[in-house]
Order: structure tokens, then C-alpha cells, then sequence
């Protein structure tokens, strides 16, 4: 898939736990896991909203898209 999740890196450098990230955004750790990992099919605006929120970045510095060429 050319979509690239890096929502462990911006969760590295701004020192925050997969726990503490689910609590402030309201999503179960698993789910949270999911998304982090890449496997995810979707996101929700919502969702993304209240991550780069809590991390304090843009949607650019989670998600990227690379193509496959």
C-alpha cells in the first residue's frame, strides 16, 4: 500500500506511550495499535483531528504517501 503510517515516529519524538495516546484520544490501545502498525484500512477525520491534536503535528507528519514507481 503507498500509504505510509509514521505515527510511531511522531509518537518517539514527542516521548509519548501507545497508552498514554489512546487516552487522550479515546481509542483502545488495540485499535491504536492497529493504525500504528499500518494495517488499518481506514481513519476517521475525527480520529486523525484528535492525534494531531495530542501530538501537536499535522496530518503530513503521520501519514505518507509513496509511490509505488
Amino acid at each position: 500500500m503507498p500509504i505510509i503510517v509514521n505515527l510511531d515516529v511522531m509518537m518517539a519524538r514527542r516521548k509519548i506511550s501507545l497508552n498514554e495516546l489512546s487516552e487522550k484520544v479515546d481509542i483502545t490501545p488495540a485499535n491504536l495499535s492497529i493504525l500504528k502498525t499500518g494495517k488499518a484500512k481506514a481513519i476517521r477525520f475525527s480520529t486523525l483531528e484528535a492525534i494531531c491534536k495530542a501530538l501537536d503535528c499535522q496530518p503530513a507528519d503521520i501519514l505518507e504517501f509513496r509511490n509505488k514507481d
